[in-house]
């Protein structure tokens, strides 16, 4: 499949749910005739690689990206990465833009995702059951760098901030909290509160959040230590006025990342995006066990199994420079599957990027150059190729880009 080609551009499949942003993706491909977003309709995620779901198809070959590895694993991958994960891209790049919070949800170990896929095939559910927790035998840890200002629910809060959070609600009128506060003595207790939570009968729901959300207003207002937090109370109580994850998430750390900002999010934490745009890289899965925010399936018992009740702040990554004029630099994470890059290139500066493994290139700012072995590609502002594992790059021009490829641990 690849001989004779270094470097296949990619066109990608846009993804329209509900909580997509109705301009941000579609400003990115506004100078792509073929791929450009519908105006006025929610394109949500860009998928960049061969999941078998959506993959990216090879411009003007008609094949996509996950076909083509099939029919030449080892030249598209490099031995080791198809060796490690099966002849398969073992990640998955977005373009993620939200307008709306999305739900809050958790994903499983590898192990946990190995046992639950195959104890879902031995009951017969069907893969594309409403009831459905594992779709697939993998897990799905995940790296989200913003390119806007971007707010996410991320892990469970410290005990004792949690405790001040919830006093200074129940101050203002959300009596209905007593009960939780007094449940959550220490720690250990977290597990029995994010599980009363989401077993709150569902007649009591909608006036809870009611008065959660007029305590939240006032906070709000004053704007004193908890107002970020509150603010999101209320809007995501007039979005799911009888949805506990309102609730649950006033057990979470409430993250604002700028621009070039990162956070890592492994197994078992929870989380929920709730606005801006970034590069999400994550493990090529799709199991999701969802705690709220959402009409979909909620499986209370198998979320609560799945959870790391790890409570603390969430690190911001400090990115590793690649160059000495940190023009390049690597985002990395505990696993194998991937990791991110992010390019600057300034204007009549040239960059080589060696051979180091399968390598998935997405150019968000300006206008780049792509050389490899005599074939030569031009990026522009939401376009994007994919580079077979033994080809060194030369890149001319000026803008940004990010580089998603397997940890350094399966190339090296």
């Amino acid at each position: 499949m690849s001989a004779g080609h270094n470097l296949f551009r990619l066109s990608n499949p846009i993804r329209d749910y509900a909580w997509g942003s109705q301009t941000f993706i579609q400003q990115l491909l506004a100078d792509d005739s073929e791929r450009r977003a519908e105006p006025n309709a929610p394109a949500a995620e860009l998928w960049h690689g061969a999941h078998p779901a959506a993959p990216s198809q090879l411009a003007g070959m008609g094949m996509d990206l996950s076909s083509a590895i099939a029919q030449d694993p080892v030249t598209m991958l490099g031995r080791r990465t198809a060796e490690r994960f099966g002849n398969t891209l073992p990640f998955l790049m977005k373009v993620l833009a939200a307008d709306q919070a999305l739900s809050i949800q958790a994903h499983p170990t590898l192990a946990q995702a190995q046992s639950g896929f195959a104890e879902e095939q031995m009951r017969g559910i069907a893969l594309d059951a409403p009831e459905r927790n594992y779709v697939d035998p993998n897990h799905k840890p995940e790296l989200i760098c913003a390119l806007t200002d971007f707010d996410a629910l991320c892990g469970f809060r410290t005990v004792g901030e949690t405790l001040d959070f919830l006093a200074a609600l129940i101050a203002q009128g959300a009596a209905e909290l007593t009960s939780l506060r007094e449940r959550l003595s220490d720690a250990a207790a977290l597990p029995d509160v994010v599980a009363a939570i989401l077993r709150w009968p569902s007649g009591e729901r909608a006036a809870v959040i009611g008065s959660l959300a007029r305590a939240a207003a006032r906070i709000a207002e004053e704007q004193g230590r908890w107002a970020p937090e509150c603010e999101w109370i209320c809007r995501l109580a007039r979005e799911y006025p009888e949805d506990t994850g309102v609730v649950l998430s006033l057990l979470m750390n409430l993250v604002r990342l700028g621009p070039g900002q990162a956070i890592f999010l492994a197994a078992g934490q929870i989380h929920a995006y709730l606005r801006g745009a970034g590069i999400e890289i994550l493990a090529a899965s799709d199991n999701v066990l969802r705690g709220g925010l959402t009409p979909k399936h909620i499986d209370v018992e198998e979320l609560l199994r799945i959870l790391d009740f790890t409570a603390g702040p969430v690190s911001v990554l400090v990115p590793r420079p690649v160059d000495p004029d940190r023009r390049r630099v690597r985002f990395e994470v505990p696993v194998d599957d991937f990791c991110l890059e992010r390019v600057i290139l300034p204007s009549g500066v040239s960059m080589t990027i060696e051979a180091d493994g399968p390598r998935i290139l997405l150019c968000v700012q300006g206008e780049i150059e792509l050389r490899s072995e005599g074939e030569q590609l031009q990026l522009q502002r939401g376009e994007s190729v994919f580079v077979p594992a033994d080809r060194d790059l030369e890149l001319d021009g000026a803008g940004e880009l990010f580089l998603a490829a397997p940890g350094p641990r399966v190339v090296f």
